[in-house]
């Protein structure tokens, strides 16, 4: 059966700094890569009441009824139009300079993490890009811990978190990928995720490779249980290869490899050594806990690999 790729509508939260202003940088290289599967773009600004507490410290501007009054409209309009509006025009401009249409822009007011998901389920957006970490802890929000939350939070959208490292070619951003598979329902989300990506990107997309890592700590007990570690991981990637060639994706750029030890580990030392610029991981493992929080494994890599682009599939 062929894959569904949603439309790719994105969203790019911004908080006025010098990385949120990267991840507008990034889509708009990962926009110009495209064919023709691009539907749209929208920046979203959320802003807290943080810096009513300058003012006014002693109150709590959460309050519906402190929302009304006009102390606060008339300083939240001021803090709008000095702080707000210049930041989304100046991203804006990045993105028109690209050549990058339609372009919609939201200045939202509550919990970032809330009003960002918030939106990218009312608006149907299929992909949120958003930096690593944002504004000064002195200077109010971090947009790390929202860039956390919203990784964590979202299931519908597959959330890309842009790394440190700037990428070389404008039209490339995301040349050379990697994607770690463990025969899971999420990690085939990122399987087909990136087989979409492919499609879109086409000669653009040098290689992708498949990493089964096997577990040494499951081992003997998969040996005693009469499974052959070896054989079983060319099944789960046989299964991934044979999602890329279904949708007619290059078999030249497809690469496979396979790695014994901690899992988190030997995608962390294969991100290293094979210089990837985007890294394709689902959810969740076949040993994470069926809740809501991503698994351990792909936690430590989003942590750790701090300059590579991370895409956390959806998984809707």
């Amino acid at each position: 059966m062929k894959i569904k790729c949603p439309k790719f509508k994105i969203l790019v939260p911004i908080d006025g700094s010098e990385h949120s202003k990267g991840a507008v940088r990034f889509a708009a290289a990962y926009i110009n890569s495209m064919r023709k599967g691009f539907k749209g773009i929208a920046l979203v600004r959320v802003i807290t009441g943080r810096y009513m507490y300058e003012r006014v410290p002693y109150i709590d501007f959460r309050s519906e009824v402190m929302k009304k009054a006009d102390s606060y409209l008339k300083f939240k309009q001021a803090h709008i139009e000095k702080n707000v509006k210049p930041s989304l025009e100046e991203c804006e401009k990045i993105l028109i300079e690209a050549g990058i249409k339609p372009l919609e822009k939201y200045i939202l007011e509550g919990d970032p993490a809330d009003e960002i998901i918030k939106i990218a389920n009312e608006g149907d957006f299929s992909i949120i890009m958003m930096a690593r970490r944002g504004l000064s802890e002195i200077m109010g929000i971090i947009l790390g811990s929202v860039t956390s939350k919203v990784v964590h939070r979202t299931l519908r959208q597959t959330v890309y978190v842009i790394g440190r490292r700037r990428f070389e070619s404008e039209r490339s951003p995301i040349s050379n990928i990697l994607v770690p598979i463990d025969g899971s329902a999420y990690s085939m989300k990122g399987v087909e995720h990136c087989a979409c990506i492919a499609q879109e990107m086409g000669e653009l997309i040098k290689s992708i490779t498949l990493l089964r890592v096997i577990n040494l700590a499951f081992y003997e007990r998969m040996i005693d249980s009469g499974v052959d570690p070896e054989s079983e991981a060319m099944k789960i990637i046989d299964l991934a290869k044979d999602t890329f060639f279904k949708e007619n994706v290059s078999k030249d750029i497809i690469r496979t490899k396979i790695r014994m030890g901690n899992p988190a580990e030997e995608i962390i030392k294969e991100n290293e050594e094979g210089n990837y610029n985007l890294i394709v991981i689902g959810r969740k493992g076949r040993t994470a806990l069926k809740d809501l929080l991503l698994g351990g494994v792909s936690s430590t890599v989003i942590s750790r690999c701090q300059d590579t682009n991370i895409a956390v599939a959806s998984f809707e």
